[in-house]
């Protein structure tokens, strides 16, 4: 086993620096972690382990000018930008501007941010209609990890880095500035492209600030509609998104976030209720499948479609978060296509993360979180009992990362597909609570009792191949997501007859609903003293989470044993 020692450091244990983890343990590593807190406790926890490579997935502070001057003990910057660009708005002015190839660099820290030598670069061309969460957790996500991997090779081969040359003709990257605002603006005269692109480019953080209903809103998940109005209009209301007419149609709005006054701390919440009281003559526009079953739309969160004998349902909500209202809705279209006169029943996620469970915003929003959040795990219950009972065989397809009760989710189907590549997180106690979704049936059937333990109390990411090794997913697909759209179609269509689901079928003919039910309920008497009476601290983690608190410190489970050596040799 190799025995380079590697740190990842990073702004938080993200979904790219999880992916760099894994993928180093598949590789033979054991790779330790190091949260940023404050440069001091940084440089200590770095010096004491004794590390020879310092890697850094995703870091928004400067590197401490104690590490990047060690010359024996490089520091390397994972940077979304192709090989001479700089700056930490990379991807924003990437989608703004979309030049038709991008890319990831890995670079020597300096003290001159974004400007070392060059270890790895991993170019790809730039996808069009990407907001910048798709764009990083897809095409640069994938060329990260391919200049992680190269990076780790070229270290233990004696690699010397090439200095960054912008004499160089191939050298197209510039420094670039810190979008502000002013350059993210738009007026609701301007094309819908143009405005979902401005969006897009500020997905996550920080939004774009714009005027709406009399206030200012930043706005994120934008969807282009073919209605038209007097820019700036709200023309109707569709599940949790408002439409606004734009200069040449319109454009669905998902999510909004209150521009804070001055000491004051907002968060992005669906556009619906952040409207609420503005929205009493505004149409609402019906999404049920029942009475709009096969719409061409081009805007629907929750679609159906029918292949041979497979029903086809997708549901996409920003971040993979399901609020109570958002489950409902869910419940309501498999019941419907339940109905239908199928034999295979598909579900599946869009571009985005698959599910991340209840949905933490809304939850803090509400008047009183704990009974929101009581009322939300009860909704996803029954959007897994609805999966639970079908008639047909369910196929889940995880089209994207997954965590919690959507991992469960999943989980409930009878086969589980994963597109390659995503990252799971089948663990609630990192959040204080005990979980639901009828984890207690599904994961033990999956992996068993012991595993199913070990997944749930060591709160540590696994990878699409782990799980299909553990059982929790029977095949893996295409990564990209287009591909595995059709692969995960054709593989639900073979599945009545496939040999390798026979055990599968068998399975599910001899289910017990009222033991699935039992299981329910005794995971519901453990929710309600988290969710209700707060046993574990679960209101003040779903605040942190939700206003975005940084770590104080890096988890235990985070830091590998290698790492904790110094620590051990210090301590009385």
């Amino acid at each position: 086993m190799p025995k380079l020692k590697i740190i990842l450091l990073s702004t938080a244990f993200n979904g790219l620096t999880q992916r760099a983890w894994l993928e180093l343990r598949e590789a033979g590593y054991r790779p330790s972690v190091v949260l940023f807190t404050d440069p001091a406790a940084v440089c200590q926890q770095i010096e004491e382990s004794a590390a020879d490579l310092v890697i850094c997935p995703f870091l928004k502070d400067r590197v401490p000018e104690q590490l990047w001057r060690n010359p024996r003990r490089p520091v390397v910057i994972i940077h979304p930008g192709i090989v001479g660009d700089r700056g930490a708005s990379a991807l924003d002015w990437a989608i703004t501007r979309q030049p038709k190839r991008w890319g990831v660099t890995a670079l020597q820290a300096v003290e001159e941010m974004d400007a070392g030598p060059i270890w790895a670069t991993c170019e790809f061309n730039l996808p069009e209609g990407l907001r910048k969460s798709q764009l990083y957790n897809g095409p640069v996500s994938d060329a990260a990890i391919r200049c992680i991997r190269e990076v780790v090779e070229k270290f233990s081969n004696g690699f010397v880095p090439v200095p960054l040359d912008y004499s160089r003709h191939d050298v197209v990257g510039r420094l670039q500035p810190n979008m502000t605002q002013d350059d993210r603006t738009f007026s609701w005269h301007d094309s819908t492209d143009f405005i979902k692109r401005c969006i897009d480019a500020a997905d996550g953080q920080p939004g774009v600030l714009a005027s709406l209903a009399g206030s200012q809103f930043y706005l994120y998940d934008a969807h282009p509609d073919v209605r038209r109005g007097m820019p700036g209009e709200l023309l109707a209301v569709r599940d949790d998104a408002v439409l606004v007419a734009t200069g040449d149609a319109s454009l669905w709005i998902g999510a909004l976030r209150h521009k804070p006054q001055p000491g004051e701390q907002t968060f992005k919440r669906p556009a619906r209720h952040v409207l609420s009281g503005r929205l009493d003559d505004i149409p609402l526009l019906d999404s049920s499948l029942a009475r709009q079953p096969f719409s061409d739309e081009p805007y629907q969160p929750i679609r159906y479609r029918e292949c041979g004998h497979v029903g086809e349902l997708t549901f996409e909500f920003y971040n993979g978060a399901m609020s109570t209202e958002q489950c409902q809705r869910l419940v309501q279209a498999l019941r419907w296509a339940k109905s239908r006169d199928t034999q295979v029943l598909l579900i599946r996620g869009a571009r985005g993360s698959f599910s991340n469970g209840v949905h933490l915003n809304v939850i803090q929003a509400a008047a009183e979180p704990g009974l929101e959040a009581w009322a939300n795990i009860q909704a996803i219950d029954d959007v897994c009992l609805e999966l639970f009972s079908a008639r047909q065989l369910v196929v889940s397809g995880l089209t994207g990362n997954a965590g919690a009760g959507g991992v469960m989710l999943a989980l409930a189907a009878d086969i589980v597909l994963a597109r390659s590549d995503i990252v799971l997180n089948p663990h609630y106690a990192t959040m204080g609570l005990y979980g639901s979704e009828y984890w207690t049936y599904s994961l033990p059937r999956a992996v068993g009792p012991d595993m199913a333990w070990k997944l749930t109390q060591d709160c540590l990411p696994i990878s699409a191949l782990q799980a299909l090794r553990c059982g929790m997913v029977q095949e893996i697909g295409p990564r990209c997501p287009d591909e595995f759209g059709l692969w995960l179609l054709q593989r639900a269509n073979s599945a009545l007859l496939d040999p390798i689901y026979e055990a599968i079928r068998v399975r599910k003919a001899e289910r017990s609903l009222p033991a699935i039910q039992a299981c329910r309920a005794g995971e519901l008497t453990q929710m309600r003293r988290d969710m209700v009476e707060n046993r574990h601290g679960f209101a003040e983690k779903c605040r942190n989470f939700v206003l975005k608190r940084k770590a104080c410190r890096t988890p235990e489970r985070l830091i590998a044993p290698w790492a904790r050596v110094a620590e051990a040799q210090a301590a009385p």
